[in-house]
């Protein structure tokens, strides 16, 4: 039997190589004969540098940059000093890994610490930036990290705005006569596989805003109002118009300021993960291809990793099997698009603390893969 198992990130629990590890000690349980190729997978979040970091033999550089909520967090991104490439992964900065769950507030929360570590990379040489735009705790738009950068947003009164999604709404005069000059050397690629646009029932804060903790109407209309502020007050100063571009929603907005401040372009994380590390060529002769992700749900049909990898499995006439730690109703859609059968982890009645446990998360993972192997 010749297994590929190209898991995602269970967010908060397991990284994908541990993921992977996870799934190929429990086939290894069942048949201890198995040919199991385990590569890292990522869709733009948590993980996406760590894969193109490998890929292209980068160096992986540590600092502290300003976390979601101000104070200082330890980060890194990967940095290719012979290309000048830079790959960096939002979620290092302003990642749900860095806060409690008690801790969310998307009023305040800041892209700042992006930017400082865009700034670095700047400042050692790099020029060509590929980021990955998920995992955020953030829904500001991206203007904490376009002030790291230089720019300058005031209202009315000349008065800085301050930071996270409450200042959103307050903007009215931006200032560029601090932007680092290199800026204008640089080229940036984000990587999302989420093709939400910035403002409205379709936006940013309405479909991710209650994960981040816009939990009342109240809260939600109040963003969502900011954000569409800001976009309008951008857009007529850029002289562009980027907020109804696919993606512009990603990573609470961020998105729109790499489209219409930074020039960016956006590309599928997935699909440029799957490029660099060749995994359509390590599917040929397989049997069963293994993905997954911390939950299936509707958004997981909407170009996610496991979706995308179930496609290109299919290619190759592979059976397509994915776990995840839950799964919704609307999971039956992933069915239709390639996934043969999926399953969730968790075994027993838990606490979402207790089930988002590493350890326990790898002993859940590996034990379902068994039982599954078992039966095929």
């Amino acid at each position: 039997m010749k297994v590929l198992v190209a898991m995602d990130s269970l967010k908060g629990s397991l990284s994908s190589r541990k993921a992977g590890e996870a799934v190929r000690e429990g086939i290894l349980r069942a048949r201890p004969d198995a040919r199991i190729d385990v590569r890292l997978l990522a869709d733009g979040g948590e993980g996406t540098a760590e894969v193109l970091i490998k890929s292209r033999d980068g160096k992986r550089i540590n600092r502290k940059v300003t976390g979601p909520f101000g104070t200082l967090v330890n980060a890194s991104y990967g940095y290719d000093p012979d290309t000048h490439m830079v790959f960096i992964d939002m979620a290092s900065a302003v990642g749900f890994h860095l806060i409690r769950e008690e801790e969310k507030n998307p009023m305040t929360a800041t892209t700042y610490g992006v930017g400082e570590m865009i700034k670095d990379a700047v400042n050692r040489g790099g020029r060509d930036f590929i980021i990955g735009l998920g995992g955020s705790v953030t829904n500001d738009g991206g203007l904490g990290m376009l002030e790291a950068l230089g720019y300058r947003f005031t209202d009315g009164s000349g008065i800085p705005v301050g930071r996270g999604g409450q200042a959103l709404g307050k903007v009215e005069r931006i200032d560029v006569s601090h932007v680092i000059p290199e800026l204008a050397e640089c080229t940036f690629r984000i990587a999302c596989d989420v093709e939400n646009i910035l403002c409205g029932p379709k936006g940013a804060t309405y479909i991710y805003g209650p994960q981040k903790g816009a939990e009342t109407e109240q809260i939600k209309q109040q963003l969502d109002a900011g954000m569409r502020h800001f976009a309008d007050v951008s857009n007529a100063f850029l002289g562009t118009c980027c907020d109804c571009k696919p993606g512009s929603g990603c990573g609470g907005g961020i998105g729109y300021a790499f489209f219409g401040y930074l020039h960016a372009k956006g590309e599928s994380g997935a699909e440029l993960i799957m490029r660099e590390t060749k995994i359509g060529e390590a599917m040929k002769g397989c049997d069963y291809v293994v993905t997954g992700e911390g939950c299936l749900d509707a958004q997981s049909v909407m170009g996610k990793a496991p979706v995308r990898i179930a496609r290109l499995a299919k290619e190759v006439n592979a059976k397509v099997i994915a776990f995840a730690g839950s799964v919704t109703k609307e999971s039956k859609k992933c069915n239709a698009c390639g996934i043969d059968a999926y399953f969730p982890i968790v075994r027993g009645i838990t606490t979402r603390e207790e089930a988002m446990n590493p350890q326990k998360a790898y002993e859940n993972l590996a034990d379902t893969a068994e039982q599954v192997f078992r039966l095929l």
